[in-house]
C-alpha cells in the first residue's frame, strides 16, 4: 500500500442492475414499462434551450409546489433530490449521527449498508422472519435511527400501516425513515402519519409509478424542521442538484393524475396475472405488492435459470446469490407482451 492510500476512504460500492443497450427484454431494475405522462414529452419538445445556460432554481420551487399541492402539505414540508437515492443519502448524512446503531432489515435495499459505511454510521441488521417479513418488535429497542422500505425490496412485501406506526411510536427519540419507492402499487402510505409524528420522514420517487427513472427525481415529506435540516445539508453539499429539464418534467408528471393512476392499475393487473402463471409453472412467489415479483422454484437452480434467461432468451431479471436469497430471482413487471415472452421461455425451461 502506498502512503497516500492510508488516507483514502474505501467503501464497498452498491452494485446496480445491468443496463444493457442491445435489444433485450429488460425486467431487472424495476423500471416502469410504460412512458411517462404525455405532458412530459410535450414540455421537453417545447422547452427553450436557452434556459440551459442558466443554473436551475436551487430550491426546485415549481416542483416542490406541485408536490405540496398534490399531497396537500405545505411547501416547507417537501424536499426534492436527484432520485430517491440522493434524498436517502442526504437523510443518512443529516440524521444518523449517533454512536448508536441505525437499524434496518437484513434483506432489504442494499444501498443502506453502502451509505452507512460511506458516512461511518454504525448499523445493525434486523433479520426478517422465515417468510421474509419485517419483525416490528425487533425495532423496539435502543438505536440511532431506523430505515426500512415499504413495500420491502427485493421481497415486495408490504407492512400494514398500523405496524409501521408501532415502529414509529416506539422510537420517538430518533428519526424513522420509511422508504416508499413502491408504495403506489401497494397499500396505505405512511404520509398519513406525518402530522402525528415529528420524527417521521417519508421518501418517494418518480422512478417507478411515474415512469421517470431516467430523469432522476425523488422527494421526502416530513415536518418543516426536518426538511429545513435536509436543505441546510444539501446547500452545504451541492446547491444545484436538479436540472432545469428535471424540474419542468417533474411538474408535468405530477399534474396528470389520471394517467398516473391508470398506469398503476395496468401494472398491478399484470403483476397478479403473472404471479398466477408463475405458480402454474411450479414457482413459489412472495405476495409482492410492488412492481416486481420475487420468485423461486423448488426443482431448479435459480442461478442457472437466471443465466439461461439472459443468454438464451435475452431476458434480464435480477439475481443476487446473497445469503438467504440465493435461490430467488426478482422479476420486474413489464408489459403483457414482455411477461408473455418470459413465461413462454420459463414454460419450455421447466419442461425439459
Amino acid at each position: 500500500m502506498k502512503a497516500f492510500e492510508k488516507n483514502i476512504r474505501k467503501v464497498e460500492p452498491y452494485v446496480p442492475g445491468e443496463q444493457p443497450w442491445q435489444t433485450v427484454i429488460k425486467l431487472n431494475t424495476n423500471e416502469n414499462p410504460y412512458p411517462p405522462a404525455p405532458g412530459v414529452a410535450q414540455v421537453l419538445h417545447t422547452m427553450d434551450a436557452d434556459r440551459f445556460k442558466l443554473y436551475p432554481d436551487p430550491t426546485a420551487g415549481e416542483l416542490v409546489k406541485a408536490l405540496a399541492d398534490y399531497y396537500d402539505v405545505s411547501e416547507e414540508q417537501v424536499f426534492v433530490g436527484v432520485g430517491s437515492d440522493d434524498v436517502l443519502s442526504m437523510c443518512f448524512l443529516t440524521f444518523f449521527n449517533s454512536e448508536k446503531p441505525v437499524l434496518f432489515p437484513d434483506i432489504t435495499y442494499s444501498f443502506y449498508k453502502v451509505w452507512a459505511n460511506l458516512y461511518r454510521i454504525p448499523y445493525e441488521c434486523c433479520p426478517v422472519d422465515e417468510n421474509f417479513r419485517i419483525v416490528k418488535e425487533d425495532y423496539f429497542r435502543e438505536n440511532g435511527g431506523i430505515i426500512f422500505p415499504n413495500p420491502n425490496a427485493p421481497t415486495g412485501l408490504y407492512l400494514e400501516l398500523c405496524e409501521v406506526e408501532e415502529i414509529i411510536a416506539h422510537n420517538r427519540d430518533v428519526i424513522v425513515i420509511v422508504d416508499e419507492a413502491y408504495i403506489d402499487f401497494a397499500g396505505k402510505s405512511a404520509l398519513e402519519l406525518i402530522e402525528k409524528y415529528d420524527n417521521l420522514i417519508v421518501v418517494q420517487t418518480f422512478s417507478k409509478a411515474r415512469s421517470m427513472a431516467g430523469m432522476r427525481i425523488g422527494y421526502a415529506i416530513s415536518n418543516p424542521l426536518l426538511i429545513q435540516y435536509l436543505n441546510d445539508a444539501k446547500y452545504s453539499f451541492n446547491s444545484y442538484t436538479m436540472s432545469q429539464a428535471a424540474i419542468a418534467c417533474g411538474v408535468e408528471a405530477v399534474k396528470d393524475k389520471e394517467y398516473f393512476e391508470n398506469g398503476i392499475r395496468k401494472i398491478i393487473n399484470t403483476r397478479e396475472w403473472a404471479k398466477k402463471e408463475l405458480g402454474r409453472l411450479g414457482f413459489t412467489c412472495l405476495d409482492s405488492e410492488a412492481n416486481f415479483i420475487f420468485a423461486t422454484h423448488p426443482k431448479y437452480d435459480i442461478k442457472k435459470m437466471y443465466e439461461a434467461l439472459k443468454n438464451e432468451a435475452k431476458i434480464y431479471v435480477r439475481y443476487w446469490g446473497s445469503e438467504r436469497i440465493e435461490q430467488y430471482i426478482r422479476i420486474t413487471v413489464g408489459t403483457k407482451d414482455e411477461m408473455d415472452a418470459l413465461l413462454g421461455f420459463l414454460e419450455g425451461y421447466t419442461q425439459k
